[in-house]
């Protein structure tokens, strides 16, 4: 923890210096080597490597949910599959109802509510559960205490409620973009509490109406 703090306050004076969108080196993320099919109708032999900003791409901007959301999820794939990549094809999971924690899920597991593969349930401890079929094996991933600046979801409750002007968005936005660069200089084993499920259930929730908290400020102008 004392790690965290030190870093946090070094990534604190220098994003405070430095008002480039590029402070946020997304490099530092690790690569995550996943497994397809490898057409429409195809075997599965179709090998890639994903990295965090191709997820930026999907989701729409950079943000500490979403760094959040990737590395957790990297940590879990290493328990998950330490044999080799991440088979899309035989993992589901279920996410809290975070825009940027469903993207990630999505997307670096290959789950789809379509296919019964991935839904969101807030009841779930932590951040996200996860399965591979072939196994059973199943695994809850959190962020341990302390870790996320207190800040940070006290403001974004704020802003949820649309209680933020201009200034105060901007402000959230900088305390976010400086714990994504903690995130991604921080070793993940001080970040993330993966454990394994011995009594999961996989009970799809039907809701569909939960708010999309990132664009609800997308037109605030003072």
């Amino acid at each position: 923890m004392k790690y965290i703090l030190l870093t946090f306050f070094i990534s604190f004076f220098w994003m405070s210096c430095s008002k480039s969108p590029q402070a946020i080196n997304t490099s530092k993320a690790p690569t995550i080597k996943v497994i397809d099919t490898d057409f429409s109708k195809g075997q599965l032999n179709h090998v890639q490597d994903i990295q965090l900003d191709d997820l930026v791409k999907l989701h729409g901007h950079l943000c500490d949910g979403l760094v959040l959301g990737y590395l957790g999820l990297h940590e879990a794939f290493k328990e998950l599959y330490p044999e080799g990549p991440v088979d899309r094809t035989n993992t589901r999971i279920i996410s809290k109802s975070s825009p940027c924690l469903t993207d990630a899920a999505m997307y670096l597991t290959g789950g789809r509510y379509p296919y019964n593969t991935f839904y969101v349930d807030n009841s779930i401890d932590g951040i996200y559960y996860l399965q591979r079929l072939d196994h059973q094996k199943a695994l809850s991933v959190s962020l341990k205490a302390g870790v996320k600046p207190e800040e940070i979801d006290s403001l974004g409750q704020l802003a949820i409620k649309e209680q933020l002007n201009l200034e105060e968005l901007n402000h959230l936005k900088q305390i976010e973009d400086e714990f994504s660069a903690v995130l991604l200089s921080t070793p993940a084993k001080e970040l993330f509490d993966v454990e394994v499920i011995t009594d999961f259930q996989w009970s799809p929730r039907s809701k569909h109406n939960y708010p999309k908290t990132d664009i609800l400020n997308k037109n605030v102008m003072e």
